[in-house]
This record gives C-alpha cells, structure tokens and sequence, in this order.
C-alpha cells in the first residue's frame, strides 16, 4: 500500500516525489504517454457506422487522459477537430453550424448536442425511407 512505499523516506518532498513516480510515472514514461495520446488525438477519426456519441466518448477519453498528464487543447481547437474528423456525409451540418456559431466559442458540450441532434433526424429519415419501400 501507499504508506508501505513512502514510510522510509523522512521528508514529504521524498514521499511526494515516489508517489508520482508510483502514479504518473517518471518523466520519460509520462512524455511517452502523452506522445502517444497526441498521436491518437491527432489521426482520431470517426469509425464506421460510429454514432456520435460513441466516437465523442472515444475523443474525450483521450483529451482527458492528455489533460491529467498536464497537456491540454484549447475548447476551440478540439471543435475543430471533431469537425475535422467527422465523414463527409455531415459538411452540411458542419456549415449550418459554422456559419450559425463562433467555433471560438462554441463549447463542446454544444457541439456534441447539435451533432446528435442531426443524427437523430438522419436515423428518422432512413427509418421512414424503409418504411416507404415495404
């Protein structure tokens, strides 16, 4: 446990300093993490037959995990890059959005409310395009 590791270091700064090497790594291992992480960020795109939300918990699991080890994006440029990932089949949506609202300031949260609210309407309209073909 915890108190096992540190109980033989005297000062708090030895105690502290082995705790973090214990839960973040040293530094070499946490500059690896976050490399890794930046890459996952920067080739993230979203799979095939994804739904928003499943990618959008994909994004932000990373963006998390890069921000606990001290690396974080600006609201504005992760937008971005879920417009950037997104399949073709939604540059009207991003448009209407784009045009609609300041990607400097549109909060993410926004984004993901709007996305899946479009893609509600995509399901409904296959649905009823089914529908009309029985």
């Amino acid at each position: 446990n915890d108190f096992n590791r540190v109980s033989s270091y005297i000062s708090a700064k030895d105690m502290w300093d082995r705790l973090e090497v214990t839960y973040e790594g040293a530094n070499q291992v946490k500059e690896a993490k976050i490399s890794m992480l930046v890459r996952d960020y920067e080739i993230f795109t979203m799979h095939e037959n994804e739904d928003i939300k499943i990618m959008f918990t994909r994004f932000i699991n990373i963006t998390n995990a890069l921000q606990a080890l001290d690396k974080v994006y600006a609201n504005s440029e992760m937008v971005r890059k879920i417009f950037r990932c997104l399949p073709s089949v939604w540059m009207p949506n991003m448009t209407v959005i784009e045009e609609a609202k300041d990607l400097n300031t549109f909060p993410l949260k926004d984004l993901l409310g709007s996305l899946m609210t479009h893609e509600l309407s995509i399901m409904k309209k296959d649905d009823d395009d089914e529908k009309d073909k029985r």
